[in-house]
Protein backbone atom coordinates (compact mmCIF):
# COMPACT_ATOMS: atom_id res chain seq x y z
CA UNK A 1 0.00 0.00 0.00
CA UNK A 2 1.05 3.52 -0.77
CA UNK A 3 0.52 6.62 1.58
CA UNK A 4 -0.40 9.66 1.59
CA UNK A 5 -0.23 13.07 3.48
CA UNK A 6 -4.11 14.87 4.65
CA UNK A 7 -2.86 18.22 3.76
CA UNK A 8 -0.62 20.24 5.66
CA UNK A 9 -1.83 18.44 9.11
CA UNK A 10 0.77 15.69 8.75
CA UNK A 11 -2.07 12.84 9.16
CA UNK A 12 -0.70 9.76 7.11
CA UNK A 13 -3.08 7.14 5.92
CA UNK A 14 -3.10 4.75 3.71
CA UNK A 15 -3.63 6.12 0.00
CA UNK A 16 -7.19 4.36 -0.07
CA UNK A 17 -9.14 4.07 2.54
CA UNK A 18 -11.93 1.47 3.36
CA UNK A 19 -15.62 3.68 3.69
CA UNK A 20 -17.68 1.55 6.52
CA UNK A 21 -20.75 3.08 6.02
CA UNK A 22 -22.20 0.49 3.81
CA UNK A 23 -21.75 -3.08 6.54
CA UNK A 24 -24.35 -1.61 8.72
CA UNK A 25 -26.52 0.53 6.79
CA UNK A 26 -27.75 1.78 3.66
CA UNK A 27 -27.04 -1.20 1.33
CA UNK A 28 -29.40 -3.44 2.46
CA UNK A 29 -29.46 -5.75 5.84
CA UNK A 30 -26.37 -5.27 8.24
CA UNK A 31 -24.07 -7.67 7.29
CA UNK A 32 -22.78 -10.76 9.36
CA UNK A 33 -20.83 -9.06 12.43
CA UNK A 34 -18.44 -12.17 12.25
CA UNK A 35 -17.52 -11.91 8.63
CA UNK A 36 -17.05 -8.20 8.62
CA UNK A 37 -15.11 -8.37 11.61
CA UNK A 38 -12.58 -10.74 9.29
CA UNK A 39 -12.89 -8.27 6.58
CA UNK A 40 -11.88 -5.75 8.67
CA UNK A 41 -8.31 -7.73 10.06
CA UNK A 42 -7.91 -8.66 6.33
CA UNK A 43 -7.58 -5.13 5.50
CA UNK A 44 -5.25 -4.34 7.87
CA UNK A 45 -3.02 -6.80 6.69
CA UNK A 46 -3.74 -5.89 3.39
CA UNK A 47 -2.38 -2.35 4.50
CA UNK A 48 -5.60 0.13 4.99
CA UNK A 49 -4.79 2.08 7.52
CA UNK A 50 -7.65 4.04 7.22
CA UNK A 51 -10.73 3.28 8.05
CA UNK A 52 -14.00 6.07 8.11
CA UNK A 53 -17.68 5.60 10.17
CA UNK A 54 -20.46 7.81 11.76
CA UNK A 55 -21.97 7.62 14.83
CA UNK A 56 -25.55 7.91 12.49
CA UNK A 57 -24.55 4.85 10.97
CA UNK A 58 -27.02 1.69 11.54
CA UNK A 59 -30.56 0.90 11.92
CA UNK A 60 -33.22 1.66 13.91
CA UNK A 61 -32.60 -1.23 16.68
CA UNK A 62 -28.94 -0.05 16.73
CA UNK A 63 -28.35 3.45 15.52
CA UNK A 64 -25.03 3.00 16.29
CA UNK A 65 -23.71 -0.39 14.80
CA UNK A 66 -20.97 0.73 12.76
CA UNK A 67 -18.96 2.44 15.43
CA UNK A 68 -19.78 -0.70 17.57
CA UNK A 69 -18.83 -2.91 14.82
CA UNK A 70 -15.23 -0.90 14.01
CA UNK A 71 -14.60 -0.59 17.87
CA UNK A 72 -14.51 -4.57 18.72
CA UNK A 73 -13.20 -5.38 15.25
CA UNK A 74 -10.22 -3.15 14.98
CA UNK A 75 -9.28 -2.94 18.67
CA UNK A 76 -6.13 -5.12 17.77
CA UNK A 77 -4.64 -3.39 15.48
CA UNK A 78 -5.62 1.04 17.36
CA UNK A 79 -2.37 1.59 17.56
CA UNK A 80 -1.66 0.82 13.09
CA UNK A 81 -4.61 2.58 12.30
CA UNK A 82 -6.38 5.78 12.10
CA UNK A 83 -10.06 5.70 12.97
CA UNK A 84 -12.28 8.22 11.55
CA UNK A 85 -15.68 8.95 12.54
CA UNK A 86 -18.49 11.98 12.58
CA UNK A 87 -21.19 13.95 14.67
CA UNK A 88 -23.96 16.50 13.58
CA UNK A 89 -26.81 14.32 12.41
CA UNK A 90 -29.60 11.48 12.77
CA UNK A 91 -32.22 10.80 10.74
CA UNK A 92 -35.65 11.45 10.24
CA UNK A 93 -37.79 8.35 10.77
CA UNK A 94 -35.53 5.52 10.78
CA UNK A 95 -37.72 3.47 11.32
CA UNK A 96 -39.02 4.08 7.97
CA UNK A 97 -38.20 2.15 4.76
CA UNK A 98 -36.25 3.81 1.86
CA UNK A 99 -33.94 6.77 2.10
CA UNK A 100 -34.41 9.05 5.58
CA UNK A 101 -33.98 12.86 5.72
CA UNK A 102 -31.37 13.60 8.17
CA UNK A 103 -31.63 16.38 10.68
CA UNK A 104 -28.54 18.58 11.55
CA UNK A 105 -27.30 19.32 14.80
CA UNK A 106 -23.88 20.90 16.05
CA UNK A 107 -24.81 22.62 19.22
CA UNK A 108 -21.77 22.57 21.45
CA UNK A 109 -23.40 20.43 23.92
CA UNK A 110 -24.78 17.86 21.04
CA UNK A 111 -21.04 17.68 20.15
CA UNK A 112 -19.54 17.02 23.69
CA UNK A 113 -22.17 14.30 24.24
CA UNK A 114 -21.56 12.64 20.71
CA UNK A 115 -17.45 12.60 21.48
CA UNK A 116 -18.18 10.96 24.66
CA UNK A 117 -20.28 7.90 22.83
CA UNK A 118 -17.69 7.53 19.99
CA UNK A 119 -15.17 7.09 22.33
CA UNK A 120 -16.93 4.33 24.14
CA UNK A 121 -18.03 2.79 21.21
CA UNK A 122 -14.51 2.79 19.44
CA UNK A 123 -13.28 1.41 22.45
CA UNK A 124 -10.09 4.37 21.98
CA UNK A 125 -8.85 7.34 24.24
CA UNK A 126 -9.08 9.87 21.13
CA UNK A 127 -10.41 10.13 17.63
CA UNK A 128 -8.01 10.48 14.97
CA UNK A 129 -10.25 12.31 12.70
CA UNK A 130 -13.45 14.38 13.57
CA UNK A 131 -15.90 15.09 11.35
CA UNK A 132 -19.13 17.21 11.46
CA UNK A 133 -21.08 15.49 8.95
CA UNK A 134 -23.01 18.21 7.84
CA UNK A 135 -23.29 21.95 8.03
CA UNK A 136 -25.86 23.00 10.51
CA UNK A 137 -27.48 26.35 9.76
CA UNK A 138 -28.22 27.41 13.22
CA UNK A 139 -25.09 26.84 14.52
CA UNK A 140 -22.01 29.25 12.87
CA UNK A 141 -18.92 27.15 11.78
CA UNK A 142 -16.86 29.53 14.12
CA UNK A 143 -18.78 27.58 17.13
CA UNK A 144 -18.15 24.41 15.86
CA UNK A 145 -14.41 25.05 15.28
CA UNK A 146 -14.37 26.50 19.00
CA UNK A 147 -15.08 23.16 20.09
CA UNK A 148 -13.42 20.72 18.01
CA UNK A 149 -9.92 23.04 19.52
CA UNK A 150 -10.86 22.43 22.97
CA UNK A 151 -11.33 18.81 22.05
CA UNK A 152 -8.37 18.58 20.29
CA UNK A 153 -6.56 20.93 23.53
CA UNK A 154 -8.49 18.14 25.74
CA UNK A 155 -6.78 15.16 23.91
CA UNK A 156 -9.87 13.80 22.65
CA UNK A 157 -8.93 14.43 18.94
CA UNK A 158 -6.10 14.58 16.92
CA UNK A 159 -7.71 16.41 13.59
CA UNK A 160 -11.09 17.13 12.27
CA UNK A 161 -12.76 18.05 9.57
CA UNK A 162 -16.08 18.87 7.29
CA UNK A 163 -18.26 16.84 5.09
CA UNK A 164 -20.13 18.72 2.20
CA UNK A 165 -19.15 22.02 2.77
CA UNK A 166 -19.18 24.87 1.34
CA UNK A 167 -15.95 27.48 0.43
CA UNK A 168 -17.17 30.17 2.66
CA UNK A 169 -18.09 27.67 5.71
CA UNK A 170 -14.44 26.11 5.26
CA UNK A 171 -12.74 29.41 5.46
CA UNK A 172 -14.28 30.27 8.32
CA UNK A 173 -14.10 27.31 10.31
CA UNK A 174 -10.69 27.28 9.41
CA UNK A 175 -9.35 30.32 10.55
CA UNK A 176 -10.19 29.09 14.06
CA UNK A 177 -9.17 25.77 13.95
CA UNK A 178 -7.16 24.52 11.31
CA UNK A 179 -9.30 21.76 9.13
CA UNK A 180 -7.12 18.46 8.52
CA UNK A 181 -9.89 17.43 5.94
CA UNK A 182 -13.03 17.62 3.48
CA UNK A 183 -14.97 14.44 3.09
CA UNK A 184 -16.82 15.04 -0.06
CA UNK A 185 -19.04 12.90 -2.91
CA UNK A 186 -16.83 12.67 -5.85
CA UNK A 187 -16.25 10.49 -8.53
CA UNK A 188 -16.58 10.54 -12.10
CA UNK A 189 -20.58 10.58 -12.26
CA UNK A 190 -20.27 14.10 -9.49
CA UNK A 191 -17.69 16.62 -9.86
CA UNK A 192 -18.61 19.45 -8.41
CA UNK A 193 -16.54 19.77 -5.74
CA UNK A 194 -13.69 19.86 -7.85
CA UNK A 195 -14.50 23.68 -7.58
CA UNK A 196 -12.92 23.69 -3.93
CA UNK A 197 -9.72 21.94 -5.03
CA UNK A 198 -7.99 25.76 -5.35
CA UNK A 199 -8.98 26.08 -1.27
CA UNK A 200 -7.93 23.27 -0.35
CA UNK A 201 -4.67 23.54 -1.91
CA UNK A 202 -4.23 27.31 -0.30
CA UNK A 203 -5.30 26.32 3.21
CA UNK A 204 -3.27 22.55 2.95
CA UNK A 205 -6.51 20.50 3.56
CA UNK A 206 -6.81 17.50 2.04
CA UNK A 207 -9.56 15.81 0.56
CA UNK A 208 -11.59 11.96 1.28
CA UNK A 209 -13.69 11.21 -1.46
CA UNK A 210 -16.70 9.76 -0.61
CA UNK A 211 -19.07 7.31 -3.40
CA UNK A 212 -15.83 7.08 -5.49
CA UNK A 213 -17.40 4.65 -7.41
CA UNK A 214 -20.78 6.59 -7.50
CA UNK A 215 -22.49 4.12 -5.03
CA UNK A 216 -21.01 0.78 -7.02
CA UNK A 217 -21.77 1.26 -10.54
CA UNK A 218 -18.36 2.30 -11.92
CA UNK A 219 -17.07 -0.67 -10.75
CA UNK A 220 -19.20 -2.29 -14.12
CA UNK A 221 -20.17 -5.29 -12.05
CA UNK A 222 -24.15 -3.98 -12.12
CA UNK A 223 -26.46 -4.46 -15.06
CA UNK A 224 -30.19 -3.11 -15.82
CA UNK A 225 -31.26 -6.28 -14.40
CA UNK A 226 -29.77 -6.07 -10.98
CA UNK A 227 -33.03 -5.25 -8.30
CA UNK A 228 -32.66 -4.27 -4.89
CA UNK A 229 -35.17 -4.06 -1.68
CA UNK A 230 -36.77 -0.67 -1.37
CA UNK A 231 -37.02 -1.34 2.25
CA UNK A 232 -33.44 -1.35 3.42
CA UNK A 233 -31.08 -0.73 0.04
CA UNK A 234 -30.57 2.88 -1.07
CA UNK A 235 -29.67 1.55 -4.78
CA UNK A 236 -33.13 0.68 -5.28
CA UNK A 237 -33.90 4.72 -5.52
CA UNK A 238 -30.84 6.20 -6.85
CA UNK A 239 -31.07 7.50 -10.94
CA UNK A 240 -27.53 5.69 -12.01
CA UNK A 241 -29.26 2.17 -10.95
CA UNK A 242 -32.55 2.61 -12.80
CA UNK A 243 -32.75 0.38 -15.55
CA UNK A 244 -32.99 3.52 -18.30
CA UNK A 245 -29.65 5.18 -16.92
CA UNK A 246 -27.95 1.59 -17.98
CA UNK A 247 -28.20 3.46 -21.83
CA UNK A 248 -28.20 6.79 -20.46
CA UNK A 249 -24.18 5.51 -19.56
CA UNK A 250 -23.29 3.63 -22.53
CA UNK A 251 -20.65 6.18 -22.95
CA UNK A 252 -19.12 6.35 -19.55
CA UNK A 253 -19.06 2.29 -19.76
CA UNK A 254 -17.08 2.21 -22.54
CA UNK A 255 -14.32 4.72 -21.83
CA UNK A 256 -14.03 3.04 -18.43
CA UNK A 257 -13.65 -0.74 -20.60
CA UNK A 258 -10.90 0.78 -22.94
CA UNK A 259 -8.69 2.41 -20.44
CA UNK A 260 -9.11 -0.37 -18.14
CA UNK A 261 -7.69 -2.79 -20.91
CA UNK A 262 -4.85 -0.10 -21.77
CA UNK A 263 -3.65 -0.08 -17.74
CA UNK A 264 -4.70 -3.67 -17.44
CA UNK A 265 -6.70 -2.97 -14.55
CA UNK A 266 -10.15 -2.92 -14.20
CA UNK A 267 -12.78 0.08 -14.56
CA UNK A 268 -12.89 0.58 -10.68
CA UNK A 269 -9.52 0.53 -10.44
CA UNK A 270 -9.54 3.29 -13.01
CA UNK A 271 -11.92 5.44 -11.19
CA UNK A 272 -10.50 5.44 -8.09
CA UNK A 273 -6.69 5.64 -9.70
CA UNK A 274 -8.49 8.84 -12.06
CA UNK A 275 -9.47 10.99 -9.09
CA UNK A 276 -5.79 9.83 -7.10
CA UNK A 277 -3.73 10.95 -9.74
CA UNK A 278 -5.32 14.30 -9.64
CA UNK A 279 -3.79 15.61 -6.75
CA UNK A 280 -1.61 13.76 -3.94
CA UNK A 281 -3.81 15.09 -1.66
CA UNK A 282 -6.77 13.65 -2.45
CA UNK A 283 -7.67 9.78 -1.04
CA UNK A 284 -10.98 7.96 -2.03
CA UNK A 285 -12.75 5.70 0.95
CA UNK A 286 -14.63 3.39 -1.52
CA UNK A 287 -16.94 1.01 0.84
CA UNK A 288 -17.38 -3.32 0.37
CA UNK A 289 -18.39 -6.49 2.53
CA UNK A 290 -16.24 -8.05 0.20
CA UNK A 291 -12.04 -9.46 0.22
CA UNK A 292 -12.02 -9.70 -3.52
CA UNK A 293 -13.23 -5.83 -3.58
CA UNK A 294 -10.67 -4.88 -0.91
CA UNK A 295 -7.86 -6.35 -2.68
CA UNK A 296 -9.30 -5.01 -6.10
CA UNK A 297 -9.45 -1.34 -4.26
CA UNK A 298 -6.21 -1.52 -3.19
CA UNK A 299 -4.64 -2.19 -6.90
CA UNK A 300 -5.72 1.33 -7.67
CA UNK A 301 -2.69 3.14 -5.66
CA UNK A 302 -0.59 1.53 -8.59
CA UNK A 303 -1.81 2.98 -11.36
CA UNK A 304 -0.62 5.90 -12.67
CA UNK A 305 -2.34 8.63 -15.43
CA UNK A 306 -0.12 11.24 -16.70
CA UNK A 307 -1.52 14.88 -16.60
CA UNK A 308 -2.30 14.41 -20.05
CA UNK A 309 -4.07 11.70 -19.48
CA UNK A 310 -6.47 12.80 -16.91
CA UNK A 311 -7.05 15.81 -18.84
CA UNK A 312 -8.07 13.48 -22.02
CA UNK A 313 -10.55 11.57 -19.60
CA UNK A 314 -12.03 15.45 -17.64
CA UNK A 315 -12.43 16.84 -21.84
CA UNK A 316 -14.45 13.48 -22.50
CA UNK A 317 -16.48 13.28 -18.74
CA UNK A 318 -17.26 17.22 -20.14
CA UNK A 319 -18.30 16.22 -23.03
CA UNK A 320 -20.41 12.95 -22.60
CA UNK A 321 -23.92 12.12 -21.79
CA UNK A 322 -24.41 10.32 -18.35
CA UNK A 323 -27.77 9.81 -16.22
CA UNK A 324 -28.33 11.65 -13.07
CA UNK A 325 -26.52 10.18 -9.82
CA UNK A 326 -27.14 10.31 -6.55
CA UNK A 327 -26.82 13.26 -4.54
CA UNK A 328 -27.16 12.43 -0.78
CA UNK A 329 -30.38 12.41 1.63
CA UNK A 330 -32.37 15.75 2.10
CA UNK A 331 -30.98 17.84 5.04
CA UNK A 332 -33.21 19.89 7.45
CA UNK A 333 -32.60 21.50 9.96
CA UNK A 334 -32.98 20.75 13.71
CA UNK A 335 -36.19 22.86 14.31
CA UNK A 336 -37.51 19.38 12.40
CA UNK A 337 -35.62 17.26 15.33
CA UNK A 338 -38.50 15.24 17.22
CA UNK A 339 -38.54 15.77 20.99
Amino acid sequence: MNYRTLGLSGLRVSAIGLGCMGMSYAYGAPADRREMTELLADAVDMGYTFFDTAEAYGTAGNPHDNEELLGEALKPFRNRIVLATKFGISFENPEASGTHAVITDSRPETIRRSVEGSLKRLQTDHIDLYYQHRTDPETEPETVASVMAGLIKEGKILHWGLSEASEAYIRRAHRVCPVTAIQNRYSMMARRNESLFPVLEELGIGFVAFSPLANGLLTRYYTENDRFDAADDYRASMPQFQKESFGQNKALFSLLDRLAEQKHATPAQISLAWMMCKKPWIVPIPGTRKRCRLKENIGAADILLSAEEIKDIDAALDAMPMSDVFSGSPVKGREKRKG
